[in-house]
């Protein structure tokens, strides 16, 4: 049998060893958060952003900084209906309303057009998810929520070196989040960031991520609202301080095996992957391929033909509004044609350039039988 092509595995060196090694043996007492702070502000370092808080997941991320906005019940945020559902589940667990709006087809990323549509006197904030790498138009983006007086909110969970007119992903809406899940670019196993320029937010997420419990306050175990419980443990982030001194070299790499792609199935007609538009970098977390529909190519069809050469074929997001707890809203063409047309490719670090060979080949075969 073919040896077996990962979608993704994270890249792991003797350093993430060495330091995870260190938090597990050293790390407790008063050094219990040292690696913690260091994340931290590497992190912000590289993005070039005011403040940041590690937090459990992205998902936990995004739960606070809604949270800190105020949005509950009788509130409704817009997004693209193809997301992952981390991205929807703080909205419903904060008792407030998802808006769910069509993707352009080109990025996959929020229709600027279908939001402004969608905005009523119940919007509390825009969430814009930088799909697979690809960037939403935040020009676009934050003039409408500038001209509605909205919050944009970047869910960032994807877009770890991608870079939108000289501002990385994550420091252009009223927040991001990032997750550092063992597929993503930089890994600390589970994990994510909660990133804001804004001194007050920040305040108020660290409160609401630590209990409820203040900076300030000098009562010990005083909480002074009732808070979450989102802490990366110092383990963790010991990995994450490992990644974040690889970080350039492994967005690199990233953009390495995409590019490689990318240039194998150029010729391809009614063939497109992740774009990148004048003025961006895609950080390419995921490379994608999508097909026109005349090509005959189908998900089912690549999923099979990918299974048996021994390749992980991971499915293009199904629009949320498909799912069993929401209502469908059939509206949204490129949400819901686009996944039955097109596949994630496999896109670890070390892959090498015969194993993205026998990828592109099954590519190859599957259009050349649709045809």
């Amino acid at each position: 049998m073919k040896s077996r092509i990962h979608y993704t595995k994270p890249s792991i060196t003797e350093l993430e060893v060495r330091y995870a090694t260190d938090a597990a043996a050293n790390g407790w007492g008063d050094r219990c958060y040292e690696y913690i702070g260091r994340f931290e502000q590497a992190f912000k370092a590289h993005l070039g952003a005011e403040h940041a808080i590690a937090t459990s997941s992205c998902t936990g991320a995004l739960h606070l900084g809604m949270a800190a906005l105020g949005i509950g019940p009788g509130d409704e945020v817009i997004l693209a209906d193809t997301n992952w559902i981390a991205t929807v589940s703080p909205i419903v667990h904060l008792g407030a309303t998802p808006v769910f709006v069509d993707i352009l087809p080109d990025t996959w990323c929020l229709d600027p057009a279908r939001v402004e549509a969608a905005i009523t006197p119940r919007t509390k904030a825009i969430v814009a998810v930088h799909l697979y790498g690809n960037l939403c138009d935040m020009d676009a983006l934050l003039a409408i929520g500038a001209r509605h007086g909205i919050p944009v909110i970047e869910d960032a969970a994807e877009a770890i070196g991608s870079v939108y007119r000289g501002k990385r992903a994550g420091t252009m809406g009223a927040f991001a989040s990032f997750s550092f899940h063992g597929s993503k670019t930089m890994t600390t196993g589970e994990g994510g960031m909660f990133v804001t320029q804004d001194a007050v937010l920040y305040e108020r997420v660290l409160t609401l991520s630590n209990h409820g419990r203040a900076r300030g306050q000098t009562k010990q175990f005083w909480p002074d609202a009732v808070g979450y419980k989102y802490k990366l443990s110092n383990i963790q982030a010991a990995i994450g301080c490992a990644q974040m001194e690889r970080i350039d070299a492994l967005i690199e790499r990233k953009r390495d095996i995409l590019a490689a792609y990318r240039d194998a199935l150029s010729d391809m007609d009614g063939v497109s992957m992740n774009p990148e538009c004048p003025g961006t970098i895609n950080g390419a977390w995921m490379p994608t391929v999508v097909f026109d529909a005349r090509t005959g190519v189908t998900r089912e069809k690549l999923q099979a033909a990918l299974t048996a050469e021994n390749v992980d074929a991971r499915v293009f997001f199904w629009p949320l509004s498909g799912m069993t707890m929401f209502t469908p809203v059939r509206d949204n063409v490129n949400a819901w044609s686009i996944p039955g047309r097109a596949i994630n490719l496999p896109s670890y670090h070390e892959m090498d350039a015969s194993e993205q060979a026998r990828v592109c080949r099954v590519i190859r075969a599957c259009v050349g039988e649709g045809a």
